[in-house]
């Protein structure tokens, strides 16, 4: 997995400058407002060290030939996220440091063949190939540090993983209008559905905007009016 590769390189990196700003986080600045609506900074953290857990657990479970589920149930996950919240912060910080300990381990376990194997989100509901993996931690630890609103921000993305974070999101289909994205300072478009405006700015802000984050500063569009909507994300 050439692709695959690439992208462990870059979360390994990405990890490492995550839980230095966890590490340098004064405590009473665990509880003010992240950048995310109703979440605080210890929300984030619980919530990134809690999807290590889960990728970790189904990775685990696929070596082993025995399928489990990333997360138990959405209810579940929702309360844990909460709750290792709520916990004192030398927990939060130890757990968020182990887990991607344990991340890096149950990545490093699975043998060639099986990166093909789907894996299922919840009991019953949608699954992701176990290659699709890294790039999934890749974007949640990226994105959410800059959701920490602790210093790191969406400037700080490697133009690397800006370009695979468009590579995403263009996947994901069900835009609500067309659109095509040509960044400013890497070579390529990208085709949000067939047709409509051209819009134009840095691949770190286009990516951030196509997130459902902040209201497209930096971008602009060819059609001389407002951004296309982007619909809920």
């Amino acid at each position: 997995m050439p692709e695959e590769i690439s992208k462990t390189e870059l979360l390994r990196e990405s990890t490492q400058r995550l839980v230095r700003t966890v590490d340098s986080l004064p405590d009473e600045a665990f509880a003010a407002p992240s950048g995310l609506p109703a979440w605080n900074r210890a929300q984030v953290v619980a919530h990134l060290t809690l999807n290590a857990e889960g990728l970790a657990g189904a990775l685990t479970g696929l070596v082993q030939g025995e399928p489990t589920p990333m997360y138990r149930s959405q209810e579940a996950r929702d309360e844990d996220i909460d709750k290792l919240a709520a916990a004192e912060l030398p927990e939060l910080r130890a757990r968020l440091l182990a887990a991607t300990t344990e991340f890096g381990d149950a990545m490093a376990a699975v043998p060639e063949g099986a990166w093909g194997t789907e894996i299922e989100r919840v009991p019953g509901g949608s699954t992701f190939r176990a290659g699709a993996v890294p790039g999934m931690r890749l974007r949640e630890v990226e994105i959410h540090h800059a959701d920490l609103d602790a210093g790191y921000t969406r400037a700080d993305w490697s133009l690397e993983f800006a370009t695979l974070l468009l590579d995403s999101m263009a996947k994901r289909g069900a835009w609500s209008e067309p659109f095509r994205v040509r960044p400013t300072d890497v070579a390529g478009t990208w085709e949000f559905g067939e047709g409509g405006p051209t819009v134009t700015g840095t691949a770190a802000d286009a990516g951030w905007w196509l997130t459902g984050r902040g209201t497209g500063e930096g971008l602009t569009s060819d059609s001389g009016g407002d951004l296309p909507g982007i619909g809920a994300w």
